[in-house]
């Protein structure tokens, strides 16, 4: 079976995550997998793949700024585009010593080469800018240059719009390389005997907007008598708080066997609208309020969109108030359509695409 490289992006732990049930399909199937990786997104994928080959490459090390991301990644474009240059000569210098046959890309554009079936996997095929349709436009053909180099874009989407992600995934137009595979999640969904937890907060995204958010929630909890479980998304080693009331379990981070242990068992989730998140959610079907990263004009997207279609409600970070947040989970429809046999999909998807390569090396 082919020897396949997987490297996910490393702004936050979404894009590892969501490569975890990929990963396993991989190994169930027999391909020699190596994970390319450094820092927390390692550190999360060691946890789970103990096993597996890793090499470390670099990451981008952005930082979202309280300005507003969109300000950040233009502050920081030229190191995102020496980023890319590096990802291209970097995987040129691998293939000069090791055969793969095969990359799986999760948004990190660099990572192709003509000499191997390449897989880009993004569910931002049209970037939302929020300053408008012409820099929407202009980041579209951007990233399309990119993308478009590749063997073939994964979407985890439903194909049918507008899906989870709607305009995200959903452009009037895209390349002949995009294939939808499904929404992913590494976590199984469970019914809980009982629910151990009133509340269960998901902490997850760069920094600082992270620790921000955590410093926010950690004040209005004092206030807070029913039982709850923080969940840092910090994997490592990283020291956990102290001197918290009786009520509060603190977790830095959670495998995903535990993660969706505990989901099922709390009765609320509060947490950011990352798409990763989302996908999980809908998956276990559990009640959530998002909270969007402040200026991160993918979250805003998402949490606006979700509510209109009736999903999740959200709240704006500046506007968190604990009760407010959880008389709006009580007082929500959350009309959760049921998914759950197309988390399956990317399972064909792959099976597919495998037989594409043992043909070309055939």
């Amino acid at each position: 079976m082919p020897k396949v490289l997987v490297a996910p992006l490393d702004w936050g732990l979404g894009h590892a995550t969501r490569c975890i049930p990929i990963i396993r399909e991989l190994v169930v199937l027999g391909c020699e997998v190596t994970i390319a990786a450094s820092g927390q997104t390692e550190v999360l994928l060691r946890t789970e793949f103990p096993n597996l080959r890793f090499m470390q490459l670099r990451g981008y090390q952005i930082r979202y700024g309280k300005c507003g991301v969109l300000f950040s990644l233009l502050r920081q474009l030229p190191r995102i585009l020496r980023t890319i240059k590096y990802e291209q000569k970097w995987l040129a210098k691998l293939l000069k010593k090791e055969k793969f046959d095969a990359i799986i890309s999760d948004n990190r554009p660099g990572l192709f080469h003509d000499s191997i079936y390449s897989v880009y996997i993004t569910h931002q095929l049209q970037i939302q800018s929020g300053i408008g349709s012409l820099a929407d436009r202009l980041l579209y053909g951007l990233h399309k240059q990119y993308y478009r180099r590749f063997s073939e874009v994964w979407v985890p989407d439903f194909e049918t719009s507008p899906g989870l992600a709607g305009k995200l995934s959903h452009p009037k137009q895209h390349s002949r390389n995009v294939i939808y595979i499904g929404p992913l999640t590494r976590l199984q969904k469970e019914n809980a005997s009982s629910l151990k937890y009133d509340l269960m907060i998901l902490f997850s995204g760069p920094e600082p907007q992270r620790s921000i958010f955590e410093h926010e929630i950690m004040e209005q909890l004092h206030q807070y008598n029913e039982k709850v479980l923080l969940v840092r998304g910090l994997p490592g080693t990283e020291p956990k708080p102290t001197h918290l009331p009786k009520n509060i379990e603190i977790e830095n981070h959670l495998s995903a066997i535990a993660l969706s242990s505990a989901i099922a068992a709390s009765s609320i989730i509060i947490c950011r609208s990352g798409y990763t998140t989302i996908m999980d959610l809908i998956c276990l079907q559990k009640k959530a309020v998002l909270i969007p990263t402040p200026g991160q004009t993918e979250q805003e997207y998402l949490a606006r969109h979700l509510e209109e279609h009736g999903v999740f409600p959200y709240i704006r970070q500046f506007e968190f108030d604990l009760k407010e947040a959880i008389n709006r989970s009580r007082n929500f429809s959350f009309n959760h359509p049921e998914y759950e046999k197309q988390f399956q999909n990317y399972q064909k998807v792959i099976r597919s695409w495998l037989e594409k390569i043992n043909a070309m090396q055939d």
